[in-house]
Order: C-alpha cells, then sequence, then structure tokens
C-alpha cells in the first residue's frame, strides 16, 4: 500500500466554518485537493462559492453555505445542508473567528459578546450539531479546532480574544475524551503570524491580493525578525497541518494542539536584532 493512501481523503466529507478566506480556505482547498467533498461555511456569499468553486477544481463535490457563525441557528442549518448534500460529515474545522485589539477598559460588553460569539460560540453550536451525525455514520471523524498561539499566552491589546483561544484549547481536550469512544478525534492548530485577507486589510468581497495593505520595509524587517523562520506564515501551511491532523495518518493523535507559528510560541519574546542577533531588549543581543 502506497503510505500516503493514509493522507487522502476519497469519499469523505469536510465542512470547514469561515472557509471563504484565510487559512479557513487553504484548509478546505488542501481536502478538497486531497479527495475530500467539501462544504463552505462562510458569511460572504461570494467567497464561499469561490472556495466551492476551486474545490471543484480538484474534482469533487462541494457547496457554498452563506453563514454567519454569530447566529447559531445558522451554524445548525449549515450543518443539516451539510448532512443533506452528502449524508454524512467526516471532517469538521471550526475555524471561523476575528479579533479587533484594544485595551481590555476600553472595550463594550457588546465587544466582549461579539468576540465570544464568533470565536467561541461558534465552535460550541458546529460541534453540537455535527458530531451527532458523525456518530450516526459509525466511522469515527475528525475535528479541527483553529485556536491561537494567543490561547498560550498574555496577550494585551486582545484580552477577551486570547482567553476565547485558550478556551478553545481545553475545549478540544475536553472533547477529545468525550467522543473518543466513537472514534472521533479532536485536535487544534495554533497559528500566529499568517497572511491573510483580513491581516492585509481585505475582509469582505472577494478576495484579492492586489488590494490588500502593504508594510514599509522598517515594518517587514520587524515582523521578520521577531518570527525564528524569518517571514510570516503561508495559509497554505496551516492547511497541511490541519489536513494531517484530519487524516489517518494523525490516527493516534486526539487531544493535542500544533502551533503552526514559525516558532515564535518557542521564542517566549526574544527576536533577532538588525545585526541579527537574539534579544528580548533592542542593544542587548546574544549571538
Amino acid at each position: 500500500m502506497d503510505p500516503f493512501d493514509r493522507l487522502r481523503f476519497g469519499g469523505k466529507v469536510a465542512l470547514v466554518t469561515g472557509g471563504g478566506g484565510g487559512i479557513g480556505r487553504a484548509i478546505a482547498l488542501r481536502l478538497a485537493e486531497l479527495g475530500a467533498d467539501i462544504a463552505v461555511a462562510e458569511i460572504i456569499p461570494e467567497r464561499a462559492e469561490e472556495t466551492a468553486e476551486r474545490a471543484r477544481e480538484f474534482g469533487r463535490k462541494a457547496i457554498a453555505l452563506p453563514t454567519d457563525v454569530m447566529d447559531t441557528d445558522q451554524i445548525r442549518a449549515a450543518v443539516e445542508k451539510t448532512d443533506e448534500a452528502f449524508g454524512r460529515i467526516d471532517v469538521l474545522v471550526n475555524n471561523a473567528g476575528g479579533v479587533a485589539g484594544k485595551a481590555f477598559l476600553e472595550q463594550s460588553e457588546r465587544s466582549w459578546r461579539r468576540h465570544i460569539d464568533i470565536n467561541f460560540v461558534s465552535m460550541l453550536a458546529a460541534t453540537s450539531a455535527a458530531v451527532p451525525i458523525m456518530v450516526r455514520g459509525g466511522r469515527g471523524g475528525s475535528i479541527i479546532n483553529v485556536t491561537s498561539i494567543e490561547g498560550m499566552r498574555a496577550a494585551p491589546g486582545y484580552a477577551v480574544y486570547a482567553a476565547c483561544k485558550a478556551a478553545m484549547i481545553n475545549f478540544t481536550e475536553s472533547m477529545a475524551l468525550e467522543f473518543s469512544r466513537d472514534g472521533i478525534r479532536v485536535n487544534a492548530i495554533a497559528p500566529d503570524h499568517t497572511i491573510t485577507p483580513g491581516g492585509r486589510g481585505n475582509r469582505t468581497g472577494p478576495v484579492d491580493p492586489s488590494t490588500w495593505l502593504k508594510r514599509s520595509d522598517d515594518a517587514e524587517d520587524a515582523m521578520n525578525r521577531l518570527i525564528p523562520l524569518g517571514r510570516e506564515g503561508l495559509d497554505t501551511e496551516c492547511g497541511d497541518v490541519a489536513a494531517f491532523l484530519a487524516s489517518p495518518m494523525a490516527s493516534y493523535m486526539t487531544g493535542v494542539t500544533l502551533p503552526v507559528d514559525g516558532g515564535t510560541m518557542a521564542a517566549g519574546g526574544w527576536h533577532r536584532d538588525r545585526e541579527g542577533r537574539w534579544t528580548q531588549i533592542e542593544g542587548q543581543g546574544r549571538s
């Protein structure tokens, strides 16, 4: 048997929330490339359809499901439509999320609740709706939660978001135990600085790299020195790791959160200065 057959998803169905852009889109397309049929739950209809169309180019079936994940009824409807279209769900990717940076005392209660609903409650709703379908099928399944490195460290200016991401990590571990008897594995990836449309100011409309904000050379240099691997991550690199975790190649992995961060979590605040030395305070570098 070709060992890479264990990295293929022929006959399986994946539902990806927030699948119209950035990391969610990259995960959906990598799964489609590896043989999965895809349901794309995404608030921007044209982005949902564009991802679905790209998935079809791989010879897969795909449906676009315009979905506001802040509305749990819409999430449940997206799960039901996926089941109606394909008769099964094998992989659930809880990717939808969002953040606005602001000091905690400057955030309104409405802001707290929006962060919690989009990042955390959406995951609860999708999981609670999709897992019974996986159980019914009797084939097990895989859930991939897209958390963040910010869920593993302090994040001043992003406190509520980071708390939600920390909660996602704990939920991942708890569900790994609760669903283990049914053969459903639950894992997470934790990205950090990744090139995405939202991170480049393209938050609405079609994904259009020509409209993305460009950093100054100094800002780009500072960012690259912060990351041990010397560059921001690609959304496709998150797609690769998520696909691995969802595949039989990771059949003995559950309850795991894998950083996809270029080493920033390991760096713990260390970065290279302009001379290439590791430092936490500029001017006090170490070779």
